[in-house]
């Protein structure tokens, strides 16, 4: 335990260097340290520092801080949902809640009638009601249930997203597919300043009801004997799970199986408590987001979408998840 306690005190240091790192690494991979800190001290910086400074500023820095807001939601809405769930193999994901958000924020950029944000939270909403309305059976939800009721979900808007690209013109068509795929390309501030509202709020909301998650992860009976509300306390964490959550869907597109990753490796580490947890699911998934945004923008001569990276993770740690027979819990 006691390193348990060292590792979360790194975590709140870590995502510092990352983010600071992460500035330098790019296309334009001949900007130096020093000499970038020059240009902000300079009133009248040299014309070559001039335009490093646009680059870190303008184009890298927005960037950055919505991968680690992108990264910490999904982490954190994942572990909101699994502890109401009582199940540790939902997230966003897999609960359809990405695919519904991203129709709706498809749905918004090819009407130019919706506002993308309030149109992917509605179908984010949606998506996740009728996954929890199939798989509902006398009073209960069982995890196999669960996961086919995703899995018809995410099919049912997919169907959907793939009728919008059909209907769309070549020029949405493109940045359609691109931002289905999970991509940061065209990420600025006003992508950052879009999506911060909604997801801060969400994230609020999920942090003030940390402590009321452990109660709803003790089953509904527990959680009334103690005087909650489970079924007014489920839909305030659905929906702030799926504000935060859909804000992030509408300007990263969908990052597969991520929400399902980090808040299992934290319980892995950290145990249970959603009191304390939380926070860590906040900066371990903004920081480990953004290490991958760096391989994929790295990797090869051109942009990989992140959301390729988070699936060919994700997916062989859901098979193990799903293999591994002492599913819990308990510390």
């Amino acid at each position: 335990m006691k390193n348990s306690k060292i590792i979360r005190w790194i975590l709140f240091i870590v995502p510092i260097p990352v983010i600071l790192i992460s500035l330098f690494i790019g296309p334009a991979s001949d900007l130096h340290f020093w000499e970038t800190l020059k240009s902000f001290w300079n009133e009248t910086p040299q014309p070559e520092l001039l335009l490093t400074r646009s680059v870190i500023l303008d184009i890298r820095l927005p960037r950055i801080l919505l991968v680690f807001l992108s990264g910490g939601v999904l982490a954190v809405t994942g572990a909101a949902l699994q502890a109401m769930f009582r199940n540790p193999l939902v997230d966003p994901y897999v609960l359809g809640l990405s695919s519904g958000a991203a129709f709706g924020a498809a749905l918004g950029l090819w009407t130019a009638v919706i506002p993308i944000q309030i149109s992917a939270f509605a179908f984010g909403l949606l998506a996740v009601g009728l996954s929890y309305f199939m798989a509902r059976k006398h009073g209960e939800v069982s995890i196999i249930s669960l996961i086919l009721s995703g899995i018809i979900t995410n099919g049912i808007f997919t169907a959907l997203l793939t009728i919008v690209q059909i209907l769309s013109d070549p020029f949405k068509l493109q940045s359609i597919v691109h931002w289905m795929m999970g991509n940061f390309q065209h990420a600025g501030w006003s992508a950052l300043l879009s999506a911060l509202p909604a997801a801060c709020i969400g994230l609020t909301i999920l942090f003030l009801l940390r402590w009321k998650l452990n109660v709803l992860a003790m089953g509904d009976e527990e959680a009334s004997s103690s005087g909650s509300e489970p079924q007014q306390l489920k839909w305030w964490v659905l929906v702030a799970a799926t504000l935060a959550s859909s804000a992030v869907v509408a300007v990263s597109g969908i990052i597969g199986l991520y929400g399902l990753m980090i808040p299992h490796v934290v319980r892995m580490i950290f145990g249970v408590d959603n009191k304390s947890t939380l926070i860590i699911n906040l900066l371990l998934g903004g920081s480990f987001l953004v290490i991958i945004d760096d391989i994929s923008r790295t990797l090869a001569g051109f942009e990989i979408p992140i959301g390729v990276f988070t699936m060919l993770i994700g997916a062989p740690f859901f098979i193990w998840l799903l293999k591994k027979t002492n599913i819990g819990w308990e510390n």
